[in-house]
């Protein structure tokens, strides 16, 4: 079946499967009552987006900083979104599907699925954090290369560029040396 055509039968179906299923609802239990649990499965969307969100952050953040691509986790976290999305548009058929996505062995089981589906390339690149690379960027009257000239210092001192990295004593040749 055409994407498109798909999209489309979305588009029609979904909010009209919703309607009959309100209709149905509403006759069963009231028109008062089917708001109110409307506005009940929204608030429990945010809730749970909330609690879970938070909890798949950080573990995100403990795989990233292990130096693990977190694939599985970052899925689930989209899948959480769209649970949430889903929970927040008004229709009791979206509130199913969406407190499905968040029942956990359910939602790794998609991620797991739409991973192996996934052509994904990886690249590994690393970071450099002890500021090995420092490149410090002046304008040519802001430096001198010669230690205690004063001659084209626009502060009354002079920054003094030098090779030498922080020894650990708290003097840093990036320091300005007034």
């Amino acid at each position: 079946m055409p994407v498109g055509l798909l999209i489309l039968l979305l588009l029609i179906g979904v909010p009209l499967l919703e309607i009959a299923v309100f209709v149905e609802v509403g006759s069963e239990i009231g028109a008062v009552p089917t708001i109110l649990l409307t506005v009940l499965t929204a608030l429990a969307g945010t809730v749970m987006l909330r609690f879970q969100g938070v909890s798949l952050l950080m573990k995100i953040r403990s795989e990233t900083d292990a130096g693990r691509v977190p694939g599985s986790d970052l899925v689930q976290g989209a899948l959480i979104v769209v649970a949430s999305i889903l929970l927040l548009i008004p229709g009791f058929v979206t509130d199913a599907v969406g407190l499905l996505l968040f029942v956990p062995p359910l939602r790794t089981a998609l991620a797991n699925l739409a991973i192996r589906n996934a052509r994904v390339t990886v690249v590994k690149a690393e970071a450099r954090r002890d500021g090995a690379e420092t490149v410090v960027d002046l304008n040519e009257g802001e430096w001198s290369d010669k230690p205690g000239d004063t001659s084209g210092s626009r502060a009354g001192g002079t920054i003094h560029v030098t090779d030498e990295r922080d020894r650990g004593d708290g003097h840093s040749p990036w320091q300005d040396k007034t």
